[in-house]
């Protein structure tokens, strides 16, 4: 119990009041200095950690089928599905390799820098 006495708030409000009256004017000057740079650093972070990104509908219909579909009829439809899946995976592919591209190109210039 004797140890928790150490840890009053009280004592730690006075004994940092004792310490501000101890320090010279110059010194709460560089104080501000220093919690506004490091203020502006971590805004500087949360900022740019922030970002809008953009809406994409993206509806998804579920196709009713008859239970009397012949089998060329269910073979055509894969053939469409299949098609426009792989278009998608071409323009999935075309955007991932602008994107490296880019990076590469960033990933040069810090090479350059020597970073």
């Amino acid at each position: 119990m004797k140890l928790l006495r150490l840890f009053s708030p009280i004592h730690a409000i006075r004994d940092f009041v004792a310490f501000a009256r101890a320090r010279e004017r110059h010194e709460y000057w560089f104080l501000l200095l220093s919690i506004c740079i490091t203020l502006v650093i971590g805004w500087g972070f949360v900022h740019d950690s922030h970002f809008e990104r953009p809406y994409k509908r993206e509806i998804m219909y579920v196709e009713s089928w008859p239970e009397n579909r012949t089998d060329a009829e269910i073979v055509a439809q894969q053939k469409i599905d299949m098609e426009r899946d792989r278009i998608a995976n071409e323009e999935f592919e075309r955007e991932r390799a602008k994107r490296q591209a880019e990076w590469k190109r960033i990933d040069d210039q810090l090479k350059g820098w020597g970073i």
